[in-house]
């Protein structure tokens, strides 16, 4: 198969789609936390905030500006994120990272969506525009987690 042909498969219309409707797309007023995290290969930027109830995550808003994988990544964060917890956060990180990098299988539910960036295991240069959101994302989520269990 010929790179252009690969790289109409990786822009397949479902990643298209999602890249188009980032679900809560804009910077939350006054979060608990707020975690930027930066591609230094592409330059994609990802801003995640969020707020914790009861640790877990009761708001939470994102100012992607990444490739339409990165965007694509960060829509299916966006549509699962509110209620999860930071271990849940974590693992999906840790899950979508194994998945990109080492073969591993498509994350657990509810992060099953992943699964439409299989195609992209072979351009290991998407791979840090891909994790941007889900990471920053555990990040912002842990150290608030991290902030209540120090809490006197």
């Amino acid at each position: 198969m010929s790179e252009n042909a690969d790289l109409i498969k990786l822009y397949s219309g479902r990643i298209l789609a999602l890249a188009t409707d980032i679900a809560h797309h804009q910077r939350l007023d006054n979060p608990q936390a707020s975690v930027k995290r930066r591609s230094p290969l592409c330059g994609s930027t990802v801003t995640v905030d969020l707020d914790l109830e009861d640790g877990h995550v009761s708001r939470f808003g994102q100012d992607v500006k990444a490739c339409a994988l990165g965007q694509a990544a960060a829509a299916i964060v966006g549509q699962v994120v509110l209620g999860r917890n930071a271990q849940e956060l974590a693992r999906a990180r840790d899950q979508l990272r194994a998945m990109l990098q080492q073969d591993g299988p498509v994350p657990d539910a509810p992060f099953e969506g992943f699964e439409v960036l299989l195609p992209a295991r072979a351009y290991r240069n998407r791979h840090a525009s891909i994790l941007l959101a889900i990471e920053a994302a555990a990040e912002a989520a842990q150290s608030l987690d991290a902030g209540a269990q120090n809490a006197p």
